[in-house]
């Protein structure tokens, strides 16, 4: 396979569909799209605003993120605090009754303020997807699982995307943040069997000495030694969602994002911005991925809490 790109489409449900055809389908929905060698990958979280997972799932699997404004709604407003907090490009698409001059204004402070926005125009925007890429990330492989399944015959089959290095055929890797072990037994890339697979594509991997229903959403493929892993973690409060309205103190239930893992997390201690959490389960923190807090009990206002930089893990 050529290029590729992940591109996490939000604010619309009747948008993504008119991009690529449908594939993987949960809470979150993944339409694909390849063009002489260049695959594009378009995640759309059907379960938000019900739920923020897939909300926080299709922005930590993509390289860039389209935000569709039909109408200035409570919606749209917890999808754009959300976007803040990550790094990817966003591009900003507004429907009919929606001017550039109305969302300038209500997101002003935000890094959405200055964001490309003009008019909804499906054209010119398989146009632009044809060109963007993921930016290049070196080092030992990562992948990151989002769907996993059996396939009878085969085995274990993990759908997800190497966000680092290349993944390739028969190599051993350590299923974070678990202490299992697993080979790469084939891999392809949407639907093409490859023997490697560079960062930026997203891979179904047959897998030798593992289960289908040890696999879930947020483990990630990697060399042994990758990370740290375990329940308690240091961090500071590095940037503030500036509408969420509950506090985070000492036994404050949250729960903490990282990659694709979602867990609940207790706050044990807080000095100002500076914070002791307890997640219920080990975690695998990724230094290269964004770490968020999220507050899943707030009303009104986002359930965003901010983004943390974390110093460590014990």
């Amino acid at each position: 396979m050529g290029s590729a790109v992940t591109v996490a489409l939000v604010g619309a449900r009747d948008v993504a569909k008119e991009l690529g055809k449908k594939g993987t389908q949960s809470d979150i929905t993944l339409y694909n799209t390849v063009s002489e060698g260049h695959a594009v990958t378009i995640v759309e979280p059907t379960q938000f605003p019900e739920k923020l997972g897939p909300l926080l799932y299709s922005l930590a699997m993509a390289d860039r993120f389209l935000l569709v404004v039909p109408a200035l709604s409570r919606e749209v407003a917890e999808a754009a605090a959300t976007i803040d907090l990550f790094d990817a490009p966003v591009e900003i698409l507004l429907g009919g009754a929606v001017g550039e001059g109305e969302v300038r204004k209500v997101f002003k402070g935000t890094r959405l303020e200055s964001a490309p926005a003009h008019p909804l125009d499906l054209p010119k925007i398989r146009a632009e997807m044809e060109e963007w890429t993921s930016a290049p990330r070196p080092g030992p492989v990562l992948v990151q699982i989002d769907h996993a399944f059996p396939v009878k015959g085969v085995g274990a089959v993990a759908l997800g995307l190497v966000r680092r290095g290349t993944l390739t055929m028969h190599e051993k890797l350590r299923l974070f943040p678990t202490a299992k072990l697993a080979e790469i037994r084939s891999i392809q890339v949407h639907d093409v069997d490859v023997r490697s697979a560079e960062a930026g594509s997203r891979v179904g991997v047959a897998l030798k000495g593992l289960d289908a229903d040890e696999l879930e959403r947020g483990q990630v493929l990697a060399p042994e030694g990758s990370f740290p892993v375990g329940p308690a973690v240091s961090a500071t409060l590095s940037k503030r969602c500036p509408y969420y309205r509950g506090k985070v103190g000492p036994g404050a239930q949250l729960h903490l994002l990282n990659g694709l893992q979602f867990v609940p997390a207790a706050v044990v201690s807080a000095e100002g911005d500076s914070l002791q959490l307890e997640s219920d389960r080990p975690v695998a923190l990724d230094p290269d991925s964004p770490t968020l807090l999220a507050d899943l009990s707030a009303t009104p206002g986002p359930r965003v809490v901010g983004r943390l930089a974390v110093q460590g893990k014990r």
